[in-house]
């Protein structure tokens, strides 16, 4: 089958995903609850595993109600997660479930290559015993790479590497994705990539320690956000911008049947221009709220993070014709508008599915 580029494009019109069999991974966190929205929008058939909600309130919680066929299921328990796997027949597996933060993951880093590392052997196990799965996609992360800090962007192809547990996690994962890969996936016809992200702002987030939910939780107090490092560099963008990848890229692979070549990673990321730093971030989200003073240095010594994080997204680009579609000010507008619906008592199970469609219409 010829690769149809820009499958993005018509996310959501050409009916790809509507009744198709989807098991996701981590469903109750941030990116987790917005993408079992989208997957629900459009129709899919969605059996999703994940540990409960780890912050009050959740999007997940307010998003609701869910079908039965959303589990409670830690990804560290190999048979339970198999069993439903198998239960789900599905197509399509987007692993999305994981120890997500960089600070808890020096605070726990056993528990951290517990969860990234064996929960997604776990998943790819399973997938060995699954004979409905045609594709899976892994979601690891943008700091997968070995970060010289020397500030460039960095293109897929790079040396994986990682200083904190938590990346080191993740481009562990990335290296079991290629064993699982070439070693048992690939001779029975299951296409198997990785999707690259990080530093996504959206509404719904409540996560400790991510610049976003602790600037609301400072405006709720009436004092500025306290930064770790206000100039480190970050690739910030909404929610929906790598989760349209995602869809487009699961989308591809699906379709292609291992036919054609296609990337087994891709980096989704927003555009060069649109890089901000961590102060200005911080700077514009005071503005939308009207603060002369939104940050200050936070005291203390803290873990070390990379000081510069960009990517480059050119492949996904000329592989999907995927691209940001928000800039960095609508980007923090959606986010900020997001929270404003929540203060005042939305619906936001309604709301969020608004941007959804919105979101759509861009990339239409």
């Amino acid at each position: 089958m010829a690769f149809r580029r820009g499958a993005v494009e018509d996310m959501g019109l050409n009916g790809f995903w509507r009744g198709r069999r989807v098991f996701l991974t981590g469903q109750s966190g941030f990116k987790g609850a917005w993408l079992s929205l989208w997957l629900e929008r459009l129709g899919a058939r969605v059996t999703a595993v994940a540990l409960p909600p780890q912050t009050d309130p959740s999007l997940y919680a307010l998003a609701g109600p869910w079908p039965e066929s959303h589990h409670v299921a830690d990804i560290r328990d190999a048979q339970a997660l198999a069993a439903h796997l198998r239960q789900a027949e599905a197509e399509i597996v987007i692993h999305m479930a994981a120890q997500a933060l960089v600070r808890p993951s020096y605070a726990a880093p056993a528990d951290t290559f517990a969860t990234n590392i064996m929960g997604t052997v776990n998943l790819l196990d399973a997938v060995r015993g699954a004979d409905s799965v045609r594709t899976v996609l892994v979601v690891t992360s943008d700091k997968v790479y070995a970060n010289d800090g020397a500030g460039h962007a960095f293109a897929e192809g790079e040396p994986l590497g990682g200083k904190d547990p938590y990346s080191a996690s993740k481009a562990c994962t990335e290296l079991v994705c290629e064993s699982y890969a070439h070693s048992f996936l690939g001779e029975r016809g299951v296409v198997l990539a990785t999707a690259r992200a990080g530093n996504v702002i959206g509404g719904g987030d409540w996560a400790e320690d991510r610049l976003v939910p602790d600037f609301i939780r400072a405006l709720e107090c009436g004092a500025p956000v306290r930064l770790r490092y206000p100039q480190a560099v970050r690739p910030w963008q909404h929610v929906l911008e790598p989760l349209g990848g995602y869809l487009a890229y699961a989308q591809a692979l699906t379709e292609s049947g291992g036919a054609v070549s296609l990337p087994t990673a891709l980096n989704f990321g927003p555009r060069s221009h649109d890089f901000m730093t961590v102060a200005e971030m911080a700077e514009a989200l005071g503005r939308c709220f009207g603060l002369e003073r939104a940050w200050e240095q936070a005291p203390g010594n803290w873990e070390s993070e990379a000081p510069v994080l960009m990517l480059e997204s050119a492949l996904a680009a000329d592989t999907l014709g995927w691209r940001a579609r928000l800039d960095r000010q609508q980007t923090v507008d959606w986010t900020v508008d997001w929270y404003r619906a929540h203060r005042d008592g939305a619906d936001m199970r309604a709301f969020t599915l608004r941007q959804i469609a919105a979101y759509e219409e861009r990339v239409a």
